[in-house]
């Protein structure tokens, strides 16, 4: 079985070859550089080809793109696509990558899919997969990749495109907005590096999300922020928030600011039965930090 990877020369795609490597999977990495290409033949000792028509022998076909080129590259992918094929994408945005999918591909099984970790984790074990079928065919395919990803340890949820970006819109959209604007903050402080020196557990956790994006490429980050259709939104109920919350503040509030933060608190643990135990999480990262 042959899988090729599109887009196999970036970070996810890198990590999903060694993946299919470790499960006795034939690997195709598909790139624009030859340069980085070759150097992952090296590593992984996979064959590499700068030319998506070579796709055509593939049995899986893994599109690890970002999704600005997404549609470019369903559409050149097209004409070598065969009704044998799976084709599958693993974009952090999923209503634009379907559609896609949808209109270019009219021979093979497709469906959208997320892996909800990043390149640093160690395996499926405990990670979060989820899958978007929008129709019976798709669906019958997301049952099969749904028991095969449990096998491996991840757990898998099944979803429409829609119901998936409005959730990342928050998972993924509002945390990453949190901490480029933290960053952005911190990045302007001279006494940066003192603080270090005296920062407690909360200080540490904020440090540790700021670098979790700010380290990572650009592009990417970019591409979830202008391309999750109700980002803006969310991102305009945070404003607001810290608009009111910057208020009490400076009014120097206290009873308000208080009674809020109960408020918060109550409607949280509402709606959360695992409340708590991020904090007690946290206590634990910062250990390991």
């Amino acid at each position: 079985m042959q899988v090729a990877i599109i887009g196999g020369s970036g970070k996810m795609g890198n990590w999903f070859a060694r993946f299919f490597l470790k499960e006795g999977k034939e690997v195709l990495l598909v790139g624009r550089s030859n340069q980085k290409l070759e150097k992952i033949k090296r590593q992984l000792d996979v064959s590499v080809t700068t030319s998506i028509e070579d796709t055509r022998q593939a049995d899986v076909i893994l599109i690890s793109v970002p999704v600005d080129h997404f549609e470019e590259t369903v559409k050149k992918l097209s004409p070598y696509t065969h009704s044998d094929q799976t084709i599958l994408d693993i974009t952090s945005v999923k209503t634009l990558p379907v559609e896609a999918m949808h209109k270019y591909i009219v021979k093979g099984r497709i469906l959208g899919t997320h892996p909800v970790f990043g390149p640093g984790a160690r395996s499926l074990v405990n990670q979060n997969f989820v899958l978007t079928p929008t129709n019976d065919h798709e669906r019958e395919l997301a049952k099969k990749i749904k028991s095969y990803l449990e096998i491996k340890g991840a757990r898998v949820r099944l979803m429409t495109p829609l119901e998936h970006d409005d959730m990342m819109a928050v998972i993924l959209g509002l945390a990453h907005f949190i901490a480029i604007a933290s960053a952005d903050s911190l990045a302007n402080l001279e006494q940066m590096k003192e603080m270090e020196s005296v920062g407690g557990i909360t200080y540490k956790v904020l440090l540790t999300l700021v670098e979790s994006v700010i380290s990572e490429d650009p592009e990417l980050y970019a591409s979830i922020q202008m391309n999750l259709p109700n980002l803006p939104h969310f991102q305009k109920i945070f404003l607001q928030s810290c608009q009111n919350w910057a208020e009490l503040v400076k009014q120097k509030d206290k009873q308000q600011f208080i009674s809020h933060m109960k408020i918060i608190r109550q409607k949280l643990e509402n709606k959360n039965p695992n409340f708590g135990k991020s904090y007690d999480n946290m206590y634990k990262i910062a250990d390991n930090l």
